[in-house]
Parts: structure tokens; C-alpha cells; sequence
């Protein structure tokens, strides 16, 4: 696959880059793995916006993905690579041997035809499904469970992987995309290899009207505002804030610290990079 520049024609071409899509073998996706997905526009079940900026889009179809990757022991046959709009990495629809049908998250390198395992005894290939205490040290891994049984939960986004570094009794030590070292328990498991389309972040929207399409609607800054609407609206001519950045209610946006969870602080080892 490759990412695609337009010539300048217009102001919405220039600057637009786009995946060619060569690694996607369909565009019909499973109709057993589909659910229905609503909109809320940013809003509570009152009606009310508790999310800015949200609305419109286009609809989409839910793709049901097996995160849980619990049929042990039963191999898979990689049928097609997917285009998910519900997530920037790519679907592969696995068929198992017993005839069952999923779709997972498609690891870096993973081609229609390949096979995949979710076992303690699989081989260290990207698609494998193992528990952290059968993986070696250094492994690149992604979908990890936080509690056994649940399903991934951490990387899951194109182009990101995770780095098994070390394993001390029951935990094992994660290097996670953002720097944070944390521990999981070993039972936990993990898929092998980095999450497909690390050309995503290359890709650039080109246009206001594609950030529409994709439910998200024109954000203005707190300075353009004024001072009834927002804590650094207001000023003569133009200005900088005045203050710390912050949110319409007063909260400080940069650099304020909101994790309140202390029953897992002790799973993290070292903090993300600064």
C-alpha cells in the first residue's frame, strides 16, 4: 500500500493525501458481522451537548471484532483484508475450522490466505493469539487484555505496537506506543505484531468538508471568542489568551493532570514521556 498526493487543482486538493488502498482485497463487508450504530451528535440522553464540535458524518455499519480471540486451540484461514470506518487500522475476516466466521484487528504483514492461532502453543507470528507468559521478551505486540477474559485494549490503532520487555512472577512489564511502562498480568493475552496501516499518519484530509464527513464539526478557538462565552475571550484587537489555556468552564487544558484511579497506579511502572 502507499499513500497517494493530488496535484494542486484546487484549494481542497492541495495538500490532500490519501491511501491507494492496495492491501484491502474487498469493499463488501460480512453481513452476519455487522450492527447497527447510532449517532448521538454529542449528546446525553436529555439532549443536551456534552461533547463539542460533534455531528453529521456519514453512517456507518458497526464491524463486530473479536478482541477476546478466544477460540483456543481451533486454527483460522485469513479470507480478505477490510477497510473498518469505525477504526484507522485495518479487518481481516478469519474463517475457523469449525466454520465460525470473525473479523479481527489485521497485524502489519498479514495476507489473505495466512493462518492464525489462538493458543499457549502458536508460533510467534503476526496474527497469533498467546497469553504474555508464552511470548518471549522484546516481542512486538498488540491487543493487549488488561483483565483476563475482557479482550485488547490497549493498541489497537493503525501503525502501533507494544514491546513485551520483561516478566518478574505474575506480571509481565509492557512498553507501551506512548512510552508508559506497565504491568500485566501474565494470563492476560496479547496478539503478535504491529497493527496494519502505519501509513495513517501520513494521511492528510486536504479539506474541511472530509473532517465533516467523518462526524466532526468546525472547532473555534477559546481567543476568538468572546469574554461571556469563553475565560480567554475578549480583548482589544487580537490576543494570545492572556492566561493558561483552559476550557469554557475554567479547567486547565494543558498540562493538568485528570487521572483519578488509584487502584491501578501501582500497575504503572514509568510514567509516559514528556
Amino acid at each position: 500500500m502507499a499513500i497517494k498526493k493530488t496535484n494542486p487543482t484546487s484549494a481542497g486538493r492541495r495538500g490532500y493525501a490519501y491511501s491507494d488502498q492496495s492491501d484491502i482485497t474487498t469493499t463488501e463487508p460480512h453481513k452476519q458481522l455487522l450492527a447497527h450504530k447510532s449517532s448521538s451528535g454529542g449528546r446525553n440522553h436529555y439532549g443536551r451537548v456534552t461533547s463539542r464540535f460533534r455531528g453529521g458524518g456519514h453512517k456507518r455499519r458497526y464491524r463486530l471484532i473479536d478482541f477476546r480471540r478466544d477460540k483456543i486451540g481451533v486454527p483460522a484461514t485469513v479470507a480478505t483484508i477490510e477497510y473498518d470506518p469505525n477504526r484507522t487500522a485495518r479487518i481481516a475476516l478469519v474463517h475457523y475450522a469449525d466454520g465460525d466466521k470473525s473479523y479481527i484487528l489485521a497485524p502489519d504483514g498479514l495476507k489473505v490466505g495466512d493462518q492464525v492461532l489462538s493458543s499457549r502453543f502458536a508460533d510467534i507470528r503476526p496474527g497469533n493469539s498467546l497469553p504474555l507468559q508464552y511470548i518471549p521478551s522484546g516481542t512486538l505486540i498488540h491487543g493487549i487484555e488488561l483483565k483476563k477474559g475482557k479482550g485488547g485494549q490497549l493498541v489497537r490503532s493503525a501503525g502501533v505496537a507494544a514491546r513485551l520487555t520483561a516478566k518478574e512472577g505474575e506480571y509481565c512489564s509492557v512498553k507501551l506506543p506512548s512510552g508508559e511502562i506497565r504491568l500485566v498480568h501474565q494470563d492476560c493475552r496479547a496478539s503478535i505484531g504491529q497493527v496494519s496501516f502505519a501509513e495513517h499518519q501520513h494521511v492528510s484530509l486536504g479539506k474541511a468538508g472530509r473532517k465533516r464527513w467523518l462526524g466532526k464539526r468546525p472547532h473555534n478557538r477559546g481567543v476568538t471568542m468572546n469574554p461571556v462565552d469563553h475565560p480567554m475571550g475578549g480583548g482589544e484587537g487580537r490576543t494570545s489568551g492572556g492566561r493558561h489555556p483552559c476550557s469554557p468552564w475554567g479547567q486547565l487544558s494543558k498540562g493538568l493532570k485528570t487521572r483519578n484511579n488509584k487502584r491501578t497506579d501501582s500497575m504503572i511502572v514509568s510514567r509516559r514521556a514528556k
